[in-house]
């Protein structure tokens, strides 16, 4: 089996062709604020970027034709269940009116039904950020007005998961896992039989991140947003992007702030142990949400390649679980993986409705 993965990201479109289970081409299109400023809303970018994967695809030698399948990143389409999808009219409508926000990965699904439809041959998306499993009571906040929302890196989370416990010896749905997919933005999540049943994502709650403020304190922000020092946009720009550590130190290099506390800057090594305390307390919240049977403390994402990082948040939640340790991310792995689960007829495709 032939499979063609695309997934569309802020600046970049990855694509990679497998064969089976094994990657025999991975490509990663740059796209510059230059090349994208010409496209005043995200599903414009459609023809552009598609013709730029049939333009990787020539140029390596491959022929669209001689794909089973296509797998794209899903977007922000309603909540649903984890699990792999066929691509169908509903989805696409949805992510084209944009229900949910404008993201570059609403363009996933859209292109890979268009290549597949071209080809005749099914499109899938797979494990989507949209993907919602959380238990009721996880979602009360104390303000009636305001619901807890499923935004996690459920990807990763469910493609790490799969992998620990194949290792272990079982299914996903066997086991009890804490993850912390730990990168630019951080989401720490319960999975329980197979399901991401409570978390937190680093632009809501949770530790800060690179440059995300995670959690903060709810009657000081009513006052910071109130004061006139900041408008609404940089509130924002603050909480999403330009908080914590680049709003501490000036980067959102992870590395960096690890040399610059090894190297006796006090206020680095500050701001990185808070960022050890902050996560390990998140994990620790979640062994509560598993009533302590929790198989595997798992560490994910870019800052997992630290194994100073990784130790010194593990030594203080060691008493949960045994770890496991994934670094970087599986996202076209998991993508192609997740087809490959419903043209092997392991898994039946899921239907968006």
């Amino acid at each position: 089996m032939y499979l063609l993965v695309i997934n569309p990201g802020g600046t970049s479109t990855k694509v990679a062709v497998y064969e089976d289970k094994k990657e025999i081409l991975k490509k990663n299109i740059t796209h510059t604020g230059e090349d994208l400023k010409q496209f005043p809303h995200v599903f414009d970018e459609y023809e552009y970027r598609k013709n730029m994967i049939v333009d990787v695809l020539k140029a390596e030698g491959f022929s669209l034709d001689q794909f089973d399948c296509v797998v794209g990143r899903g977007g922000l389409m309603k909540a649903i269940p984890g699990g792999t999808y066929r691509v169908n009219d509903r989805m696409v409508e949805d992510l084209k009116n944009a229900i949910n926000g404008e993201h570059a990965s609403n363009l996933g699904a859209v292109i890979a039904r268009n290549i597949g439809d071209e080809i005749g041959v099914p499109s899938f998306v797979v494990d989507p950020v949209s993907v919602d499993e959380m238990i009721p009571e996880a979602r009360i906040t104390g303000i009636s007005d305001l619901e807890k929302f499923s935004w996690f890196h459920a990807l990763n989370h469910k493609a790490v998961s799969r992998k620990v416990a194949e290792d272990m010896g079982g299914k996903y749905e066997d086991f009890n896992f804490i993850v912390a997919h730990l990168g630019s933005g951080i989401s720490i999540v319960a999975h329980e039989k197979g399901k991401m049943i409570d978390g937190s994502g680093g632009r809501t709650d949770g530790p800060f991140s690179p440059e995300r403020s995670g959690g903060l304190l709810a009657y000081q922000l009513i006052e910071l947003c109130y004061s006139g020092k900041y408008t609404r946009e940089q509130m924002v720009r603050k909480v999403s992007a330009e908080g914590g550590m680049y709003d501490y130190l000036g980067t959102k290099d992870a590395r960096e702030v690890e040399e610059r506390a090894a190297n006796g800057d006090e206020k680095a090594k500050l701001n990185l142990d808070a960022f050890i305390y902050q996560v390990a307390k998140e994990i620790a919240l979640y062994g509560a949400s598993l009533k302590g049977k929790v198989d595997r403390v798992i560490f994910t994402g870019g800052i997992a390649y630290s194994e100073k990082i990784v130790h010194d948040v593990y030594e203080k939640v060691a008493y949960l679980a045994p770890k496991a340790v994934v670094p970087g991310e599986m996202e076209m792995e998991a993508l192609a993986l997740g087809a490959l689960r419903v043209l092997s007829g392991e898994e039946e495709a899921k239907e968006y409705l």
